[in-house]
């Protein structure tokens, strides 16, 4: 008798920081998983060399791969020759397109399931600086959070070229998403994969409050429920979880740092199954 085929799940893990000598034994560890999907949601490495290691160590070993953005890939450091903004984004998609693995700019894949196709949709919409306490401006937020100490690196180092701001590349990119969002037929589900959380109610940084200017923007909140979401896929906040919205699951897959990762017990890449789930 045949066996019958595993039918494919869709795994994913994020914030794999493989700058760090403990990260990227860990990545080279991950076991193949021939017959499933893997969603890296965003945070790879410091710059293109780091994911082009990432994507020739775990493409053979998945039956497809998606990414997304974090703001650590979009990294310039001062003084090098790297390209910045935009043309850095345009580079690191480029860079997955010549290992077949898909991006924001790509046909949005569909994922089997015994319930019926689901449309895996990933995201790039960036911050704005928009989830703050509303009665703040952006500019008293931003004062607190120097006063607090809590300034992400993201300014120094994520150049917004050719926009004049983040802001501005985070409203081009959400308007952007929507559009091709909105050509998803309407009757079939979603997973939405973006590394920036899509909700400020997803954040919980007890320690660094202030942090949560530079995770997303307010305009994807309902996103969840305007696109059919049976599960959204995000990292950024190095805090692992599993979260309800609406009926929606939110999924949060970050790998993190080692230091991070030896106080939660962590020492090998998790992979959260997303589907079946």
């Amino acid at each position: 008798m045949d066996m019958e085929r595993p039918r494919p799940r869709l795994l994913a893990t994020s914030d794999l920081h493989v700058a760090s000598r403990d990260n990227r034994r860990a990545v080279s560890e991950i076991p193949a998983h021939p017959d499933d999907w893997l969603i890296i949601a965003g945070d790879v490495g410091d710059n293109a060399a780091h994911l082009g290691w990432t994507l020739e160590t775990l493409v053979p070993r998945f039956a497809r791969v998606i990414w997304v953005p974090g703001n650590h890939d979009l990294w310039t450091r001062p003084k090098s020759d790297e390209t910045a903004g935009v043309a850095r984004y345009e580079q690191l998609v480029e860079i997955c397109r010549a290992y077949d693995v898909l991006t924001p700019e790509d046909p949005f894949p569909v994922f089997p399931t015994a319930a019926g196709p689901v449309v895996v949709a990933p995201l790039f919409t960036f911050y704005d600086y928009s989830f703050r306490d509303p009665r703040l401006t952006k500019q008293q937020a931003l004062e607190a959070a120097e006063a607090a100490k809590i300034v992400c690196a993201d300014e120094f180092l994520i150049l917004p070229d050719p926009y004049s701001t983040h802001d501005a590349w985070c409203a081009a990119r959400v308007n952007h998403t929507e559009l091709r969002l909105d050509l998803i037929p309407s009757d079939l589900p979603t997973v939405l994969v973006s590394h920036f959380p899509l909700r400020r109610d997803l954040i919980n940084l007890p320690y660094i409050p202030q942090f949560e200017l530079w995770c997303g923007t307010t305009k994807t909140d309902d996103w969840h429920l305007r696109y059919r979401a049976i599960a959204v896929v995000s990292g950024h906040t190095h805090r692992p979880v599993t979260l309800w919205r609406d009926g929606v699951r939110f999924e949060e897959v970050s790998f993190g740092n080692p230091a991070e990762r030896r106080r939660r017990g962590v020492d090998q890449v998790e992979l959260r199954e997303i589907l079946p789930g």
